[in-house]
């Protein structure tokens, strides 16, 4: 067995129907924007990131879903709420539910119907 077969980090290609708003959008969620180069950018927050591309399939966007654990949804979602990420992109923001999985989180989907699943462990 190969000794060397650590891992560094994981990214999914996030689908953009309009990439300056998308880009725009993740920005005021909160995410950093490191890098932009030939229809990719590479965004984090934390230890966390995902590469959006200047890329559209209608049923891959609506049908993605990714998932965001934090430390505090609460935080995040008051923050999304203050920022007005739905009235300024046109996006549906869910209220805060407790799961019965034993997760607190909410729902965000992006300018391209990409669902975000924000949530804390409780």
């Amino acid at each position: 067995m190969a000794s060397n077969l650590n891992t560094v980090e994981i990214k999914a290609f996030v689908p953009a129907r309009d990439f300056e708003q998308s880009r725009s959008f993740y920005q005021a969620v909160g995410f950093t924007l490191a890098s932009d180069t030939q229809g990719v950018a590479y965004f984090y927050h934390g230890h966390c990131s995902f590469l959006l591309q200047n890329f559209y399939e209608k049923t891959l966007a609506e049908n993605l879903m990714m998932h965001l654990l934090v430390e505090d949804v609460d935080a995040w979602h008051t923050a999304v709420t203050e920022r007005k990420i739905a009235t300024t992109f046109g996006v549906r923001v869910s209220e805060l539910v407790d799961q019965p999985w034993g997760m607190r989180e909410f729902t965000l989907h992006d300018p391209s119907g990409v669902l975000w699943r924000i949530a804390q462990n409780v």
